[in-house]
C-alpha cells in the first residue's frame, strides 16, 4: 500500500509537505502542490482515512436522523432529505443514516463518532435526542419542526400557513363541506397541518364538522381507509384536504373505487408535491414543501458550523407554494 512517505520520498520533501498538499493547505506552493498531487495519482495513492482521524480528531461522518424511518416518514419525504444532504457532503465524509427509534439509548452518539448531525424532526419525543446532542458537543442543525432553544440552528417550512391556503383554494373554488385526512398523532407536522386547516375554516365561518376529520398514517393505506369513511357519510364531503400526498394517491384511489370522478365529484388536495404529483390522474394539486431545500440549507449550515467551530442559533423559514393542478374543480 502506497503511503504518503512514499510520495514524500519521491517528491523530495516531508511527509507534513505531502500531508498539507493533499488537504488542500493554502500553505504550500502551487507548483508543489501540483507535483505532489501527479505522484499521488501515478501511484494511486487513497489516503487513510483512520489514520487521517487520528491526525485531525475527526471522523469524517455526518449523521442524518429522523425520528423514525419505519413509522411515518415517507418514501418520498426520505428520498428528498437524503438527496438534499447528499448534494452538499462532498466525497470526504460519510453519510450515516438511522431513526432515533432505532436506539435503547444514545451512548454511542459522540463527538468521535459524528462531526456533525442532522436532524428531521417530527416530534417532540425527540427532544431527549437533542439534548443529548448538545450535550456531547456535536455540531447540530434541526430540520422540519420548530424549536424553542436560540441556541439551536432551526430550519423549516410554514406548514400553518401551507395547508390554511390549500384550503382556502377549496373554499374559493365554492366549497364548504371539505374534510381533512390527519395526518400522524403527535407529529408536529400533523398539528401545523390541522391547525391550517381549521384557520382557513374559521376565517370563512365554515361550521368545523368533527365526521369530517379522520385520523390518518401519512401512508397510501390509511388515506384509501380515511376515504371511505367520508365517502360512507349521510352527508360526504365535496371536497377534501389530505395532510401528505401519499393519502391523498390513496383517496384518489377510495373515490375511483366508489365510481367518483375526480374532480366532478370530490375534489382532493395533498401536502409536500412529492415527485409523482404531477403524474397521477388527475395531477394532484398540492403544497409543495420544499424537503430537498430545506436539507441542502441545512447542510451548508452544519459545515458552516464545523469549518469555523463555532456556534450560534438561528431560525429560517423556507416558504411553502400551492401548486395547482387538475384535482379541485368549482362547485357548480
Amino acid at each position: 500500500m502506497v503511503t504518503i512517505k512514499d510520495i514524500a520520498k519521491l517528491a523530495n520533501v516531508s511527509h507534513t509537505t505531502v500531508s498539507r498538499a493533499l488537504n488542500d493547505s493554502p500553505l504550500i506552493k502551487p507548483n508543489t502542490k501540483k507535483k505532489i498531487l501527479e505522484i499521488a495519482a501515478q501511484l494511486n495513492y487513497t489516503p487513510n482515512f483512520n489514520a487521517k482521524s487520528l491526525v485531525t480528531q475527526k471522523s469524517y461522518t455526518i449523521g442524518l436522523f429522523f425520528t423514525s424511518i419505519s413509522n411515518g416518514t415517507s418514501s418520498s419525504f426520505f428520498a428528498d432529505a437524503v438527496t438534499g444532504v447528499n448534494a452538499v457532503i462532498n466525497e470526504d465524509y460519510n453519510l450515516f443514516v438511522r431513526g432515533i427509534d432505532d436506539y435503547e439509548d444514545f451512548s454511542t452518539i459522540h463527538s468521535k463518532r459524528f462531526d456533525g448531525i442532522i436532524l428531521m424532526s417530527q416530534s417532540d419525543a425527540d427532544n431527549s435526542f437533542i439534548y443529548h446532542v448538545l450535550n456531547q458537543k456535536i455540531p447540530l442543525v434541526v430540520m422540519n419542526r420548530e424549536i424553542n432553544d436560540q441556541s439551536i440552528i432551526n430550519i423549516l417550512s410554514n406548514e400553518h400557513e401551507g395547508s390554511c391556503n390549500a384550503v382556502n383554494y377549496l373554499i374559493e373554488n365554492g366549497h364548504s363541506n371539505i374534510a381533512i385526512i390527519e395526518g400522524i398523532t403527535g407529529f408536529q407536522s400533523s398539528l401545523e397541518r390541522r391547525e391550517g386547516y381549521l384557520q382557513a375554516l374559521m376565517e370563512n365561518d365554515i361550521p368545523i364538522r368533527k365526521e369530517y376529520m379522520v385520523k390518518g398514517n401519512y401512508d397510501l393505506q390509511s388515506g384509501y381507509e380515511a376515504m371511505e369513511n367520508l365517502l360512507a357519510l349521510e352527508n360526504p364531503p365535496t371536497a377534501v384536504f389530505c395532510s401528505n400526498d401519499d393519502m391523498a394517491v390513496g383517496a384518489l384511489h377510495a373515490a375511483f373505487a366508489k365510481g367518483l370522478n375526480v374532480p366532478k365529484d370530490i375534489s382532493i388536495t395533498g401536502f409536500d408535491d412529492i415527485a409523482s404529483a404531477q403524474y397521477t390522474n388527475p395531477p394532484l394539486t398540492t403544497v409543495k414543501k420544499p424537503v430537498e431545500k430545506i436539507c441542502k440549507l441545512g447542510t451548508e449550515k452544519l459545515f458552516e458550523v464545523i469549518e469555523n467551530n463555532e456556534h450560534k442559533g438561528d431560525k429560517i423559514f423556507v416558504e411553502t407554494e400551492l401548486v395547482i393542478r387538475k384535482s379541485v374543480s368549482l362547485v357548480k
